[in-house]
């Protein structure tokens, strides 16, 4: 059964069709109908990122020290939220990776919660997205940890904390941080997909008042999962960067 086509997602095969072929083609990857190459999923995070982009854009000609109005409150509570979070997990460095744990939490928020708009999809409640994002987190942490302590301390954390252990602790390891790309992809996904579809059942059983429970639950979920998710990725980046294994 083909999906059904979302009213962005068609505007976005028309009139951008040939930019996301010429992607795909770069990519190599072939597509059955280059007429419609978008995807829901894929536009509707086309559609999160740009209100991500002009949110902070009218947040940056709105701050003020004197006179800061709702919107820099409101964006100053979750920098300081987050940030703290980061101080208690990652340590006294945990702010100078604040600006990954605040985008992923800003925009696995706004990916959930776009759902709960009438005509509009959450692009979470998609397999694809869940695991974007769970690769981002994966190769950063990956990174920092390199960074953090170079090649060679970094890798030795895998063999464990005794040499005769390692051919048993590496395998372990590489499985464990494998299970991370999973862990998170399928946490996000589940959670997500599952409120979408309850949600829609009680929509279609019962009175239009009815259902505005599990819409405010579907929105706590969002908020809990899109928290969770930067928590996460606050805990894989602690365990990178220290240098205590």
């Amino acid at each position: 059964m083909p999906e059904h086509e979302l009213w962005v997602t068609a505007l976005f095969n028309r009139y951008f069709a040939g930019v996301a072929n010429a992607i795909l083609s770069m990519a190599g990857v072939h597509v059955e109908n280059a007429d419609k190459p978008w995807a829901n999923f894929v536009a509707m995070q086309v559609v999160v990122a740009i209100i991500v982009i002009v949110l902070f854009a009218i947040l940056r000609s709105r701050l003020s020290v004197d006179r800061p109005g709702r919107m820099q409150h409101v964006f100053e509570l979750i920098y300081d939220f987050i940030g703290g979070q980061a101080d208690e997990v990652v340590g006294s460095h945990g702010r100078h990776y604040l600006h990954l744990f605040t985008t992923l939490f800003l925009f696995v928020l706004l990916a959930n919660l776009i759902g709960v708009v009438p005509t509009f999809e959450s692009p979470t409640m998609f397999p694809p997205v869940p695991l974007g994002l769970a690769l981002v987190t994966f190769a950063y942490y990956n990174l920092m940890g390199v960074k953090a302590q170079g090649v060679g301390g970094y890798l030795k954390h895998f063999a464990g904390p005794m040499p005769l252990m390692a051919p048993l602790m590496i395998p372990i390891e590489l499985i464990s941080h494998v299970g991370r790309l999973l862990s998170l992809t399928v946490r996000l996904y589940a959670n997500m997909f599952a409120g979408e579809q309850v949600t829609l059942v009680f929509m279609g059983l019962v009175p239009l008042f009815v259902p505005a429970a599990f819409m405010g639950l579907h929105v706590f979920v969002a908020f809990l999962q899109a928290l969770v998710f930067a928590l996460l990725t606050m805990i894989y980046v602690s365990s990178a960067v220290s240098h205590e294994h």
